[in-house]
C-alpha cells in the first residue's frame, strides 16, 4: 500500500456511529458509504487477517458485536482502526475504504458464504461452564 494516485478518491468526512456500529465515510467524488464495524473488522487489510498470499486468508469469526474504539490517521492516505477485540494492525488506505464501500454487498455475501462453509458464526462463542 503506497501513496495514492492522482485519481484516488479522498475522504471529506469520516464519522464513527457508535450506537448503530458503522463508519460513515464521504468522498470527494460525492460517494458516501456506511460501513459496519463488523464488516471493516472481518475484512481488515492486516497480514493477520489476509495472510501473506492468496489462499492464506484467516477467516474472522464471532465479530458481530465488535466496536471501533479509536481511529488514528496514517499520513494523508490512510487510517488505523482500533477495534474492541484488540485488533489494530490493519492500515485502511483511502483506496481500500473506497473499494470496501463500492463492493460492500459482494464482499459481505462472500464473507457470509465462507463463514457458512466453515460452519462458523458471526456470533461470539459463549463459554459454557
Amino acid at each position: 500500500m503506497g501513496g495514492l494516485s492522482p485519481t484516488s478518491p479522498i475522504p471529506t468526512e469520516i464519522k464513527s456511529h457508535q450506537q448503530s456500529k458503522f463508519l460513515e465515510i464521504a468522498f470527494n467524488d460525492g460517494s458516501r458509504f456506511n460501513l459496519p464495524f463488523e464488516y471493516l473488522r472481518v475484512l481488515s487489510p492486516s497480514a493477520e487477517v489476509r495472510g501473506h498470499g492468496p489462499g492464506q486468508e484467516v477467516l474472522q469469526v464471532g465479530k458481530k458485536h465488535v466496536e471501533i474504539k479509536q481511529i488514528e490517521p496514517v499520513g494523508q492516505y490512510a487510517v488505523v482502526l482500533e477495534f474492541s477485540d484488540g485488533h489494530n494492525s490493519g492500515i485502511y488506505s483511502w483506496d481500500y475504504l473506497y473499494d470496501l464501500g463500492r463492493h460492500q454487498e459482494v464482499y459481505w455475501q462472500e464473507y457470509l458464504r465462507r463463514l457458512e462453509a466453515a460452519g462458523e458464526s458471526r456470533e461470539p462463542k459463549t463459554l459454557i461452564k
